[in-house]
């Protein structure tokens, strides 16, 4: 039953997630693995979005491991723990929670012996700064811990890059990236080989803007509307200032619009937006207030369209409403 809801959870998110972004590119689903034991590495730049696109991009089913602070409410831990997310427990978090992480892993071990998928992002920490920070060694452990309790396995390392069009907008671009997977053949004293050869294969899917005069280059790429979720265009850019390929995302009249015939969403997300401390999770809140309200809003006209003398209002409203989401996903004119 439990996996039954978790599959039309990833249904209905999937379809929300492509209705809030104009467009997923999905490239490298050939390197997905089949009935192998996959640690998947994804660089982080987007909070629960990040997360939420690779459950629903593949069918690996994975389960994710989360920061342990999101699971101090008893009630927020068993919800996320049914939709396959596991706490992981950091020095900041006491040094006597980081205890607790020995227990967490062999979960993941008995995950990955059935040949499943876990899923960890190994910057540590989300950054909407538009290129690869050093990886912890989490998912070294986890492979070599793996490999110590049952030999006969290899465990596949699949890195997964994360590029969007602009981070904190509805109606903008992903894309997805997987990588070639890496076995984990060697032995535990070269894990730093392995998160060197994961490093390097990372940082080849994702776009790069380097850490010297990030803000000024990114203003450069957006003046020039140059399409940030093109590795190849960044980097012809940024080396020899040539255009190869431009892309805008969508605002105007067009966003404006879709605001108008969605105006309780947005009036939410006005009244929500200024509590947001971490900027990082302006798109999470936003995909949300969409994925439960926009049903809401939709019943409430169908509701009055069918009981209320305001029916034929009801009923444009409702047309008008839908048809924004579509016109909003085409390209600006």
């Amino acid at each position: 039953m439990k996996n039954f809801i978790n599959g039309i959870l990833r249904f209905l998110v999937n379809i929300a997630l492509h209705g809030y972004f104009r467009k997923i590119i999905i490239s490298g689903r050939e390197n997905i693995p089949k009935g192998k034991p996959v640690i998947l590495v994804a660089n982080h730049q987007n909070a629960l979005i990040d997360p939420l696109l690779l459950a629903t991009s593949s069918r690996l089913n994975p389960w994710f491991l989360t920061r342990a602070s999101v699971f101090k409410n008893p009630f927020i831990a068993k919800l996320l723990n049914f939709i396959r997310m596991l706490p992981v427990y950091r020095v900041r978090d006491g040094f006597s929670t980081v205890q607790q992480n020995q227990e967490i892993f062999e979960k993941t071990y008995r995950i990955l012996s059935r040949n499943g998928t876990v899923v960890i992002f190994a910057e540590g920490s989300h950054s909407l700064v538009r290129n690869l920070r050093p990886l912890s060694k989490g998912f070294t452990r986890m492979a070599f811990g793996l490999k110590e309790k049952h030999p006969e396995l290899t465990p596949l390392i699949l890195p997964v890059g994360l590029d969007f069009s602009a981070h904190k907008r509805s109606g903008s671009q992903v894309k997805i990236t997987y990588g070639k997977p890496i076995p984990v053949d060697m032995p535990p004293a070269q894990s730093g080989k392995l998160t060197k050869l994961v490093e390097k294969s990372l940082g080849e899917l994702i776009v790069s803007i380097p850490n010297e005069k990030y803000e000024e280059n990114l203003n450069k790429l957006l003046d020039h509307q140059i399409d940030l979720i093109s590795r190849e265009s960044v980097a012809a850019f940024l080396n020899h200032l040539e255009v190869r390929s431009t892309y805008q995302d969508p605002s105007g009249l067009k966003n404006k619009v879709m605001k108008i015939f969605h105006f309780p969403l947005y009036w939410i997300w006005l009244w929500m937006s200024p509590k947001i401390e971490d900027k990082v999770f302006d798109s999470t809140f936003k995909f949300l207030i969409g994925f439960v309200g926009a049903p809401v809003w939709y019943l409430c006209l169908i509701l009055l369209t069918l009981n209320t003398s305001f029916g034929a209002w009801a009923l444009t409203w409702l047309i008008m409403a839908i048809i924004t989401i579509f016109w909003n996903k085409n390209p600006q004119e």
